[in-house]
């Protein structure tokens, strides 16, 4: 027992704390914050419920904790709407009606908020919704609905840029029959179409689906193609389906399975070794939430609070929705305390009936100024940045993750500045870490397969009775066994070996196909067949049903005619090779070339002199002898002889030339075309063949043919027999083909037909896929690599022959003449050469004339008398004196006869004197020789005459030898 000095220190501290406890209630008693009523409906049946209700309170109690001053307190009032629309109404209703709540927050899931917003708007009182993400509800539309979430919208541009990443052409939305699972299904496919990436059909789950439901499904997925699945339900459902896909044999290798925020945010809620057996491998979607030390402290407070609060319930961390669920919580608490509602804020509606609840409800009086303040509010939540547009929250970026042994591992990030990317915020070029795909792989699946069970593809090829040499049905008589060869099928068959994988398939021939081949083509629009190969056109209007490959044969259609001989009735077929302009500039140089060789020869030469007329015909004789090089005129002047050097060089080249063209002409002018172009046919009203069942047709009405002018054939050897009768007896003046047609055709009989006129254009045989067929890119590819090698030319010769010793002529068959502008050059040069020659020759004369020719130019007469004067001195003017030198022995062998005849008539010449011994005797270096004339008898030491001419006496020369 104490002293009484410690028993009065005692009661005093405790008068004392009486006292201030009494004064402290006093203060508070006079200053108690106002209440604000907040309703919470939630489904508290589940564990996301649960976990939702204490991230709510847990935020109400913080928030006050930090704020302890402010003069309003939200008041909870939570209800279970036990996991069903009804329940969330009758809920709600019981808050606006029984409490007059201010705000609702909640509910869960789609289906329940799209019925209390309705109440909302009818109320005026806020509905936030943390967890409803479905497109359809919008707060645009919905003026007191507030999303404090994000839209399912906003992840579909990064589940698109992952597919995009990967290279994959298709995926298959496997998705909820609910509004929730609904709600994203058109979104998502605009932003895989965006991406070249089709959705070819869809996995549709009830939302109380049973196993067997489960796996018919799923059995509907596997018998098809693609290998790509996108899963957007609620984590439950999805948890079963994977469990289910993985009996199925649908999580091994090859398959890729992708799940939307819905499943992957929540993976924590679900048991961990369910998760990491029934979605080894896969690729996940979600929020990126940055692990602050505010959200790690949360964290660890959330596990202590959730214990406590659900005792039975195993502990986990909060997911992305329970830190929305508590900023929700935050955000309506700062909004209330800008406000200060009143508690009598509620004003009863006065509808002329008041049988239901509904009726009684009345409208809140604060609403519509709480909804802008709750947009109004901005502040930084444990989720991020809380900041409202639109009514609702706006994502900034998503953390791709994959469920690998271990359990969710981050791949890569998204945003919508830098798309994937390693690295939140990175600008790099886009990249994933490795991931691991169902069935342990690390090999990326290329995303679709042949089906694996059992199923082999049907692929049809058409019966043809002509042309068999691109498909050929034969059916052995003995065993029933049809085989199917050909170019087409070889192609076919070489690309098939050239995929990196393999691909089973039957050929099934198709009796009549010939006929329409747009019929033929339909049926695998239909899904009768899984492909068709053969001599199939790609053309427009056929590929609004099906895929076409790339073209493996060359494109166009062209018409080939017969051919006829024209040579024999040509005469004057010799004039071709040179135009009318090129002849006349030949003769003109060739004229002038002699005149000048005259002009220049005559005052020295000999064989230019003589009559006027024999000149002339000496000029045009020379000009045209060049022409054959049989010229026999000896030339002595230096200048001619250089410009006839560089005539005869011309003249080789022009004949060489002339030659050559005239051989074209001969040989093209044996194929000439009998018809040259459509238009000719269509004046004439000719009669056109065509192949069976051939597009062609169509093309040639389009053009203006009529119906009853086509006559349709099968083989080679009917177009050969049409063409040659022709329209007259029966035939047809030209067959329409398409090239590759045309050119067996013509490698068989190419000494009679041609392929003329324009090529009208196509893209040629492709093989024919459905729509959206994952095999089309692969091989088209493969057609590439089989088209560009050896393999393409080989299978060519082994059905079309080698075309080399055949070969078809090309559309233009006429051999162009040669033109005068192609010579100028040579032309040019000559001339100026032969010119310059010429100006030389007529200088030196001048120069050793001048005193004649300005003498006959200097009589007082007409100017043309004086160029007449000028031209006859110039012809008058003595020619060269021959020099004669003999030598001695030379002397020796003459007799007189000899001798005479070396005179020329009319003259005699003495020669008198000794002539010397032995050395030669030359008339010009003896100046004692005497010249006699013969009329006068006389001699004389100048000639008579101006040619000399000399006689020696035979004595004189004998002696003098």
């Amino acid at each position: 027992m104490g002293s009484p000095l410690h028993s009065l220190l005692l009661a005093f501290f405790f008068a004392f704390f009486a006292s201030h406890r009494a004064s402290r209630s006093l203060v508070l008693a006079q200053k108690s914050p106002a209440s604000v009523d907040v309703g919470v409906v939630l489904d508290l049946g589940t564990e996301t419920g649960k976990r939702s209700r204490t991230s709510i309170s847990m935020a109400i109690d913080d928030f006050y904790a930090l704020h302890g001053d402010h003069a309003t307190r939200v008041v909870l009032h939570v209800r279970d709407s036990d996991k069903d629309a009804v329940g969330a109404a009758a809920a709600a209703v019981d808050l606006l009606k029984n409490v007059r709540v201010k705000a609702i927050i909640g509910p869960m899931t789609s289906t329940e908020a799209a019925f209390l917003i309705q109440l909302g708007d009818r109320t005026h009182v806020p509905v936030l919704s943390f967890s409803a993400t479905n497109p359809a509800l919008c707060p645009a539309h919905t003026p007191y609905f507030v999303r404090t979430t994000t839209n399912d919208s906003s992840q579909v541009a990064a589940i698109a840029s992952v597919v995009q990443h990967f290279g994959w052409r298709e995926a298959v939305l496997v998705y909820a029959d609910t509004e929730y699972g609904t709600g994203i299904v058109p979104f998502l496919t605009d932003a895989l179409q965006s991406v070249d990436a089709r959705v070819p059909y869809r996995g549709v789950i009830p939302s109380e689906a049973t196993d067997a439901q489960l796996d018919g499904v799923l059995r509907e997925l596997k018998a098809a193609e693609a290998r790509v699945f996108i899963v957007h339900m609620l984590p439950y459902l999805a948890l079963r389906l994977f469990r289910r896909a993985k009996k199925l044999g649908m999580m091994s290798r090859g398959y890729v399975w992708i799940a939307t925020d819905g499943v992957t945010s929540v993976l924590e809620l679900l048991d961990r070794q369910d998760v990491l057996e029934a979605m080894q491998g896969l690729i996940g979607v979600r929020h990126y939430v940055n692990r602050s030390k505010e959200v790690t402290n949360f964290t660890a407070r959330f596990r202590w609070r959730f214990r406590q609060d659900n005792p039975t319930v195993k502990p986990a961390d909060p997911s992305v929705i329970q830190l929305w669920a508590y900023d929700t919580a935050w955000a309506v608490a700062m909004a209330v305390e800008k406000l200060h509602p009143a508690r009598s804020a509620f004003k009863n509606s006065r509808s002329g009936n008041d049988s239901t609840d509904l009726s009684r409800l009345g409208v809140s009086q604060t609403g519509l100024a709480l909804r802008n303040a709750i947009f109004d509010t901005r502040f930084r939540g444990l989720a991020g940045e809380f900041q409202l547009v639109d009514g609702q929250l706006q994502s900034s970026a998503f953390e791709i993750v994959n469920v690998d042994g271990e359990g969710e591992t981050t791949v890569a990030f998204w945003t919508p500045e830098n798309g994937i990317s390693e690295h939140l915020n990175s600008t790099a070029s886009a990249g994933l870490k490795s991931v691991v795909w169902p069935g342990d792989s690390t090999e990326v699946p290329k995303g679709w397969e042949i089906p694996t069970d059992g199923k082999r593809l049907r692929i049809a090829v058409p019966v043809k009775h002509g042309f068999d040499q691109f498909v050929r049905v034969e059916t052995d008589a003995m065993t029933n066994r049809t085989s199917v060869t050909g170019f087409c099928i070889d192609v076919f068959q070489a690309v098939i070996d050239s995929l990196p994988y393999a691909v089973t398939f039957d050929y099934i021939p198709v009796a009549n196909s010939s006929k329409s081949y747009d019929n033929f083509v339909y049926q695998v629009f239909l899904k009768n067949f899984d492909a068709v190969v053969g001599d199939t056109t790609i053309i427009a209007n056929r590929s609004q049903f099906v895929d076409f490959t790339m073209p493996y044969t060359d494109s166009g259609v062209s018409m080939v005619v017969r051919v006829k001989d024209a040579k024999s009735k040509d005469l004057w077929i010799f004039l071709e090779p040179l135009p009318i302009d090129l002849w006349l500039g030949s003769l003109a140089f060739f004229v002038f070339t002699g005149l000048m060789v005259w002009v220049i020869e005559r005052q020295e030469n000999p064989e230019f002199a003589g009559k006027p007329l024999d000149q002339l015909g000496t000029i045009f004789y020379f000009a045209f002898s060049i022409l054959v090089f049989t010229h026999k005129e000896k030339l002595t002047s230096n200048l001619t002889r250089f410009a006839v050097i560089m005539c005869t060089f011309v003249v080789l080249i022009l004949t060489s030339s002339y030659t050559a063209s005239l051989t074209s002409i001969l040989t093209v002018q044996q194929l000439q075309p009998t018809v040259t172009d459509v238009n000719q046919l269509l004046s004439t009203g000719a009669y056109i063949g065509h192949q069976d069942g051939s597009y062609a047709v169509g093309l040639l009405k389009r053009m203006g043919f009529q119906d009853h002018k086509f006559k349709n054939y099968s083989t080679p050897d009917q177009y050969a027999e049409a063409l040659s009768k022709g329209s007259a007896n029966g035939g047809v003046d030209a067959v329409f083909d398409e090239i590759p047609y045309l050119k067996l055709f013509l490698s068989q009989h190419c000494a009679d037909f041609t392929m003329v006129g324009p090529i009208y254009k196509t893209d040629g045989f492709g093989f024919v896929f459905p729509r959206g067929s994952q095999l089309v890119p692969d091989v088209s590819r493969a057609i590439l690599n089989v088209t560009e090698g050896e393999k393409m030319a080989a299978i060519e010769k082994k059905w079309f022959g080698d075309r080399t010793n055949c070969t078809p002529q090309s559309n233009s068959l006429s051999s162009s003449s040669l033109a005068f502008w192609s010579f100028g050059g040579l032309f040019l040069i000559t001339g100026a050469v032969s010119g310059l020659a010429l100006l030389i020759g007529l200088a030196k004369f001048i120069y050793h004339e001048w005193d004649g020719l300005r003498t006959a130019a200097s009589e007082k007469t007409s100017l043309w008398k004086k160029i007449v004067a000028v031209l006859k001195h110039y012809h008058d003017v003595d020619g060269p004196r021959p020099c004669l030198t003999l030598k001695m022995d030379d002397y020796g062998e003459l007799d007189d006869e000899d001798l005479n005849k070396i005179a020329r008539p009319g003259d005699a010449a003495g020669l008198h004197g000794s002539v010397g011994s032995q050395s030669p005797v030359s008339v010009s270096d003896r100046s004692d020789f005497s010249f006699a004339s013969p009329e006068e008898g006389m001699s004389s030491t100048e000639p008579s005459s101006p040619y000399h001419y000399a006689t020696v006496e035979m004595a004189e020369i004998r002696e003098a030898a």
